[in-house]
């Protein structure tokens, strides 16, 4: 996933029609989404309930093809699915993510 925007304070990363935004002066992470030409409504969480970035891979099974996504783990529990183009990009990110904020893992 690319990074679009690298700070002490903020960091944007992009991946086709999802962009993530993390604001330490705002104090918010945001997912905003596009389906086709509309915008969906965009997710908003507080850094401080971020608990982890993981990775998550499944399996196609129509075309057999490994799908890997970016995955921001909340302290209640909800996730929200960053895509990534491979297991390597996704845990690459989740590497980014993590050191932006200080997590370990």
């Amino acid at each position: 996933m690319p990074v679009t925007e690298k700070t002490a304070k903020r960091l944007v990363l992009q991946s086709g029609s999802t962009t993530l935004i993390l604001d330490k002066d705002a104090g918010t992470a945001q997912m905003q989404r596009k389906l086709l030409m509309f915008k969906l409504k965009p997710l908003q969480a507080p850094l401080s309930e971020v608990a982890n970035f993981e990775v998550d891979a499944g399996m196609d099974r129509a075309s057999g093809i490994e799908v890997c996504n970016t995955m921001l783990i909340t302290k209640d529990g909800s996730a929200w699915a960053v895509p990534a183009a491979d297991k390597k990009d996704a845990q690459a990110t989740a590497a980014t993510l993590k050191e932006f904020l200080g997590l370990r893992g």
